[in-house]
């Protein structure tokens, strides 16, 4: 009887796991799936820049999406040599004050200020922005290391903003130094709160060791992805007057960090991945500073004949940059177009051994990719992805990782991760909010596309019942959203079931709502507004040059205009016109856009009660 009842017990406990785990698994999913798709639509942007110019009848408002390289780089050297100097520090303020050249010692105070949340002054921001640009343009495209100056090198994967990361990973593993050599292989900004206090830090040991930190540049170290996943934004909150000098600075910091690094002539470090037309020596050649950002469309030949050569090979150094900056590994042989991103590649183990063949190597490190352990070994151990942003979805989402490489090559992987909440919480507890906050974004997106998905529906419902068979519903889900979801699986989260086994379509919709609606705003524009809400943002960050946050009600409606005509979608003008004027509330015919598009927002109406 004991040994039945332990059987039973140990059976239980099995399944329960087994049932926790995979409700863990299919909330990454939904965080993992609707993030490529914003990536996507990210990307599918370069697109509408180059219809906008083509387009835009004051084409001198929007000309600085592809403003010369060169003049925006003068502009910088002059922002170096004389702004930061006209600064002047209050006595008033308690932060670090850096001299140069810095030190340890100054490098020790940042990290023990940004411990307490406190702010570097704007004048030592920039003063460090330009001295870590001084010494990355004189570094190659890719690095090379060798593990006979340093017994061990550290990779680190993304960090995306989260400071109590980097702060946890220093604690573990010491400070970098001439003993304890770091690679920090991009994606230090974007999503996190903290993005400024990690560059500050990062830049600031790379000034203090030259030799012995090496960074590589991101996806994310791209000033126009920097306008929709958050670090602009952040430096306007942080840095509010000054913030345009150093949001210019950083944008020419970005575009020259190097492209990769290479360990013992074996070990290639890069952000993302390969493809099969990956050229190390091209790369090498090629003039990274010249790609201020890869969603930005190259300069147009309109500009004159002299320009076509100089055209075509900014397009060719950006294809193979966004295939090192956003590619994915794959399973199966081949290299395919990466789609669920919408930019880079999806390699497989073939790809590798020619590339490794080729250039005699034996390891790819990468990064660019959530992984639940905070890393994950493929192509037969070739191939390594480390992630080092814990907690990168929600609370207990994941760990965090980074790889120790001793002179022998062989990958010591660390775990870590950030816990002010998590040990208070059983694991249940831990995957219950992780699923609450997946199932909550997933909902937020099936709303989004409102009108798409009821008219799929319809088309299955003949009888105009409200339901449909579950097969019908899964299919209609993944066909309109595209998210490669379990759906059938998914369904008893999202929608009911009624009692002959059909699907009530339309109860996906109960619970939400579209957030401080304006009554000007008819239902199908309002829809159109949430969904390219981010889009829209990015477009008039973009637009607003001088960062007031306000846009005259002529260009907010020219781009809105050009851009459901590049998108295809079909408005009624009277009615965006009528919403136009009622948004501009003082009559000075300029609006504040993002007050605006916060209010197209989905609002899940039972949290709102509940509040």
């Amino acid at each position: 009887t004991v040994i039945r009842a332990a059987i039973l017990i140990q059976n239980w406990y099995r399944f329960t796991k087994a049932r926790i785990e995979m409700r863990r698994r299919y909330a990454l999913s939904i965080f993992q799936s609707i993030e490529y798709a914003d990536e996507q639509d990210q990307l599918q942007l370069s697109d509408f820049f180059t219809f906008m110019l083509d387009h835009c009848t004051h084409p001198d408002s929007v000309s600085h999406i592809v403003a010369s390289p060169g003049a925006s780089q003068a502009v910088d050297e002059g922002l170096c040599l004389t702004e930061f100097e006209k600064i002047d520090v209050p006595n008033s303020y308690y932060g670090p004050r850096l001299s140069f050249p810095l030190t340890v010692e100054d490098a020790n105070a940042l990290l023990h200020a940004f411990r307490n949340e406190q702010m570097l002054h704007a004048r030592y921001v920039m003063q460090l922005l330009c001295e870590t640009r001084r010494v990355l343009k004189e570094l190659p495209n890719i690095t090379r290391l060798s593990t006979s100056y340093s017994k061990e090198i550290t990779v680190c994967g993304d960090l995306h903003g989260n400071l109590d990361d980097l702060l946890l990973i220093f604690y573990k593993n010491g400070l970098p130094s001439e003993q304890n050599c770091y690679v920090f292989n991009g994606d230090f900004v974007d999503r996190g709160k903290n993005s400024m206090e990690i560059l500050i830090i990062l830049f600031a040991f790379l000034l203090i060791y030259p030799n012995d930190l090496h960074l590589n540049r991101g996806n994310h170290e791209d000033y126009i992805m920097n306008m929709r996943y958050g670090f602009t934004k952040e430096v306007w909150k942080k840095y509010k007057d000054y913030s345009k000098q150093i949001l210019c600075l950083l944008q020419d910091v970005f575009s020259w960090l190097p492209l990769a690094t290479i360990i013992d002539s074996k070990v290639l470090i890069l952000h993302g991945g390969i493809s099969n037309t990956t050229d190390l020596d091209l790369l090498n050649a090629l003039e990274r500073n010249k790609l201020k950002s890869l969603m930005r469309p190259p300069k147009s030949v309109r500009d004159g004949q002299d320009q076509v050569k100089e055209t075509v090979a900014t397009t060719r150094a950006s294809k193979h940059i966004l295939d090192i900056l956003w590619s994915d590994p794959r399973s199966q042989n081949g290299c395919t177009p990466n789609k669920r991103r919408g930019g880079g590649c999806c390699f497989g183990p073939d790809v590798t051994a020619k590339l490794f063949k080729r250039y005699n190597l034996k390891m790819l490190i990468r990064s660019h990719e959530f992984k639940p352990e905070g890393y994950e070994i493929s192509h037969n151990g070739k191939v390594i992805t480390i992630f080092s942003a814990s907690n990168y979805y929600d609370e207990g989402s994941n760990r965090g990782a980074y790889i120790k490489l001793n002179p022998e090559l062989i990958p010591r992987f660390v775990q870590h991760q950030v816990s002010k909440n998590t040990r208070r919480k059983n694991l249940q507890e831990r995957v219950s909010t992780i699923e609450s906050s997946a199932l909550k974004s997933l909902r937020e997106k099936i709303y989004a596309h409102r009108s798409e998905l009821t008219s799929a529906f319809a088309q299955y419902d003949l009888s105009g019942t409200g339901r449909i068979s579950l097969n019908d519903w899964a299919a209609v889900m993944e066909s309109v959203l595209q998210l490669e979801l379990p759906w059938r699986m998914l369904r008893p989260q999202l929608a009911l079931m009624s009692p002959d086994g059909g699907v009530d379509f339309m109860s996906c919709f109960y619970d939400l709502k579209m957030g401080q609606p304006i009554k000007e705003v008819q239902p199908a524009l309002a829809e159109t507004l949430c969904r390219y809400r981010k889009d829209l943002e990015t477009i008039f960050n973009i637009i607003d040059k001088d960062h007031s946050g306000l846009i005259s009600l002529e260009e907010f409606g020219q781009m809105w205009k050009l851009f459901t005509s590049h998108l295809g979608i079909d408005i009624c003008d009277k009615s965006f016109d009528k919403l136009v004027l009622s948004i501009d509330y003082n009559k000075d015919g300029h609006i504040d856009f993002n007050e605006f598009l916060e209010a197209f927002h989905v609002v899940h109406r039972l949290e709102k009660k509940a509040n």
